[in-house]
């Protein structure tokens, strides 16, 4: 990659933390000298947040790399420590989830009553003959008993493979099949926008093409009706009847705890493989230390599905490992008005919330007038995980989330890393609006050219992570020279899942997203994550695609797809002005090289159920070619949209 990618896009606002919450931050700035001193004796420490029913031989064996074993010889339970802990040192009336269902019904779960619940499941499995290193399949709403499950699966030594409820019944046997998972747990279906979706019917035909299936145990939570066969079992006549004592037992600190598939939309997925120790080691650890949580009097909310990583190292383990109450929300944003978070945090008086920067576009796209509505003085911590964040809407929810003085914290991490890697530390850092900062204590992540060199500050280039960290994949399940292949054959001795970064002057991180997403103008490499950041910062624009398509003068051209602000005026003239100042904007933000061959304006781009833009599908469009793959889009009707609504510029000789 050449330089042209890291200097175009320029930031120098600059936020201290607030003096109170640095004074009494759990990290503060000595982690980082701690770390660099003694790497393995720095993560020995954090292991040590934990319980472990046997100490570790070895911190780390990196002796036949890339596969890692942390603390080895090392015992515990997962379970153990996100529950019975708790409850053994008097906290068991302590809540650990406020539940809100879509349509208004809660629940309250203390840690006793998750405890006791986690162990009738943990009863009811090992009955239907699930025994440690087995495989199970959860697929269900954002309900309490999805933690359950997840939990109990833990607390026998079973593996979980959580697929996003969204999901079709193709991927779901896919999953179920390439695990050979013997038991899946659903419900009969959730609600979403509105009205109740149907799960068992999607697990139904998922099923019948899974062998190894044995038994299907079903929550009832819409009380739809439902097919039923020999080997479906109600939960509340299964788990809900079983005992509630079950003694947690020890297991080897790499004992398989899950498999989780990323969704790949053209070849078959990969089944990322997190084991035990070192993965539960780093999720407590960044929880306590990223959101700076005090248990004691936090109210924290992660507000992503229990089916992607962020919910499994920051819904369930990392919160419930230190003592966390946390909220937990079934529903869409907007049901039944674009206030429902606002109000959620409101009523709990969430303290630190956890979001991702599309839903922070489209809240920005509502108008501020939503969360102006409710009372966000309780929160104190931001976060945000995903995808790059622009600088604008870090700005937004700076600003009219966080009443203008609370840190956001912008983390990078993916399935494969398990935990955080890259972000500001909220008593320590001052955060730039759009970068991710610097590497956490104990993580050595670098930006590096084709060759494997690492670039100078102000140089753009390629992510990669030079030294084993305890919560990273130890492999994709069942393909060993898969996962050789893809994460470290590009640069020797290094970790590459595919994101370009650079560094600013000060040698701080920003983002770029996948190098798939950088197009090559004229010889210049150009991110799109920049283009679209330049867009999103003109007060017109609430949320912006980008992608490269071929042009027969310059090889790549740049086509942007941008959703206008709701006030916005864009019939006729208005929209061909407005294209015009678009594309004049972007080169004087960006510089002439990066102004849009097209901009498009459109009322709503194509996304994955995870909120990610798929751009695969506008560079369909912007090439004019038929359309690929829909069937993994939140709604797969946004692409008749697109093609309807299209306002194309005509490039001129500039």
């Amino acid at each position: 990659m050449s330089e042209t990618l890291a200097n175009l896009l320029q930031e120098n606002r600059r936020f201290e933390p607030p003096a109170a919450l640095a004074d009494a931050a759990n990290v503060k700035a000595d982690a980082y000298e701690e770390a660099s001193a003694d790497r393995l004796a720095f993560w020995a420490k954090q292991a040590q947040r934990l319980d472990w029913a046997r100490e570790w031989d070895q911190v780390l064996d990196w002796s036949n790399p890339p596969f890692a074993k942390w603390f080895v010889g090392g015992e515990l339970n997962v379970a153990y420590n996100c529950l019975d802990r708790h409850v053994a040192a008097g906290k068991g009336d302590k809540v650990a989830i406020h539940w809100e269902g879509e349509p208004g019904d809660t629940r309250t779960l203390t840690y006793a009553d998750l405890h006791a619940l986690t162990c009738q499941a943990a009863n009811a499995l090992t009955e239907l003959g699930v025994r440690a290193g087995d495989r199970v399949a959860i697929y269900l709403p954002m309900i309490p008993e999805a933690a359950v499950a997840m939990l109990a699966c833990a607390r026998i030594g079973a593996t979980h493979s959580v697929v996003f409820g969204g999901f079709s019944a193709d991927a779901l046997s896919g999953r179920i099949q390439d695990a050979s998972a013997k038991v899946v747990i659903t419900a009969d279906g959730g609600y979403r926008r509105g009205k109740p979706s149907g799960l068992k019917t999607i697990v139904d035909e998922a099923v019948a093409q899974c062998p190894t299936i044995e038994h299907v145990l079903v929550v009832r939570r819409t009380g739809q009706d439902v097919a039923w066969g020999e080997r479906d079992l109600w939960w509340h006549e299964t788990v809900e009847t079983a005992s509630t004592e079950h003694e947690a037992q020890p297991f080897d600190a790499e004992h398989p705890l899950f498999i989780l598939y990323t969704s790949g939309t053209t070849a078959k997925p990969k089944g990322i493989l997190h084991t035990t120790g070192g993965y539960l080691t780093q999720a407590s650890y960044t929880h306590h230390a990223v959101f700076d949580l005090k248990p004691e009097t936090d109210v924290y909310w992660c507000t992503a599905d229990i089916g992607w990583v962020t919910g499994h190292s920051y819904i369930v383990y990392g919160p419930l490992s230190n003592g966390a109450t946390q909220v937990m929300y079934e529903g869409t944003p907007d049901t039944p008005h674009k206030g429902r978070f606002w109000d959620i945090v409101d009523k709990y008086g969430v303290t630190i919330l956890y979001t991702a920067p599309t839903l922070i576009r489209t809240m920005m796209k509502w108008g501020d007038e939503f969360p102006a509505a409710a009372n966000l003085s309780s929160l104190r911590v931001l976060g945000s995980v995903g995808e790059p964040i622009n600088p604008e809407a870090w700005m937004w929810y700076r600003k009219n989330i966080g009443h203008d003085n609370t840190p956001v914290v912008d983390t990078w991490w993916q399935t494969e890393t398990g935990a955080i890697m890259i972000s500001p530390l909220p008593g320590v850092t001052a955060a730039k609006p759009g970068s991710a900062m610097r590497p956490l204590p104990g993580i050595s992540a670098d930006v590096v050219d084709d060759e494997g060199n690492s670039v100078p500050n102000g140089g753009g280039g390629f992510l990669v992570l030079r030294e084993p960290w305890p919560s990273m994949l130890r492999t994709i399940w069942g393909d060993d020279q898969r996962f050789v292949d893809t994460y470290w054959s590009r640069f020797q001795g290094m970790y590459f899942a595919g994101d370009g970064a650079k560094k600013d002057d000060d040698g701080d991180l920003w983002l770029l997203g996948r190098v798939d997403d950088v197009m090559l103008v004229s010889g210049h490499n150009i991110s799109t994550t920049e283009v679209e950041s330049a867009l999103v910062s003109h007060p017109s624009v609430a949320e912006a695609a980008v992608v490269g398509a071929t042009d027969p003068t310059t090889g790549q051209a740049i086509v942007a797809f941008t959703i206008p602000r709701g006030s916005v005026d864009t019939e006729g003239e208005a929209g061909e002005a407005l294209i015009k100042e678009l594309r004049d904007h972007v080169a004087k933000t960006l510089g002439p090289i990066a102004k849009p061959r097209q901009i498009m304006l459109v009322a709503e781009l194509p996304k994955t159920r995870s909120g990610k833009i798929m751009r695969r599908l506008l560079r369909d469009v912007a090439e004019h070619r038929s359309l690929g793959d829909v069937t993994t889009l939140q709604d797969s009707t946004v692409m008749d949209l697109i093609s309807d609504g299209m306002k194309s510029a005509k490039s001129d000789d500039e």
